[in-house]
């Protein structure tokens, strides 16, 4: 165990990324759920403006904590292609999938963000946050997601993750910060927290109102 929860995780994480970014043009996106209380501890260190960017994995049907890639809020799918191939899943299987993940996003971004527009990336320095990354899938999916906003900077900060998820990201953003990599499988994000548990939408709007 590295951290006692996520409040802990944001507050370490946000002195590595304060030593690189603090004082520059940022934005903090958080990945909910729990990304949320780490990216808001960020967002606060940094004194920085701090939203949600909601994308999901697309679940394996008969293993609904493992998935087989993820989809961005426009729908767009990113998929592990030869992990794919392995579970023999049917295209009409994936859209199938995709489309109640999908919904599920609007719903969370309805809760989330109600009517405001999606927050201008143009030119920022754009942090992408969560309490840490398993496949890595979901968050080249939030990072592909905000390419057509034309960042002038995609960041990736994390707690934890094993070292294969963040050679997955490096192509596609321009810096990962990650506390803790693993070179070794295999990996639970929730082994490194003392205190872990799914985190309600009541407590997600509980940081977003405090930010």
């Amino acid at each position: 165990m590295f951290f006692e929860d996520r409040d802990d995780a944001g507050k370490v994480l946000a002195e590595t990324v304060a030593e690189k970014y603090l004082g520059e043009d940022v934005i903090v996106l958080a990945l909910p759920h729990g990304g949320v209380p780490v990216g808001y501890h960020v967002a606060k260190r940094l004194n920085a403006p701090f939203d949600v960017l909601v994308v999901r994995k697309l679940p394996i049907p008969w293993n609904t904590e493992a998935g087989f890639g993820a989809i961005t809020m426009d729908g767009a799918l990113i998929l592990n292609e030869s992990f794919v191939a392995c579970l023999g899943l049917s295209k009409e299987d994936i859209r199938s999938i995709a489309d109640e993940v999908l919904k599920e996003i609007r719903r969370r971004s309805k809760i989330y963000r109600g009517d405001k527009p999606f927050p201008e990336l143009k030119g920022k320095v754009v942090i992408l946050v969560d309490d840490g990354l398993a496949s890595g899938f979901t968050m080249l999916a939030a990072a592909k997601s905000i390419e057509k906003y034309a960042p002038a900077k995609k960041v990736v900060a994390i707690p934890c993750s094993p070292e294969s998820s963040i050679n997955l990201l490096k192509p596609y953003v321009d810096v990962v910060i990650c506390l803790v990599v693993q070179k070794y499988f295999p990996f639970a994000v929730a082994s490194f927290y003392k205190r872990w548990w799914d985190l309600s939408e009541e407590e997600v709007l509980s940081y977003l109102k405090r930010s």
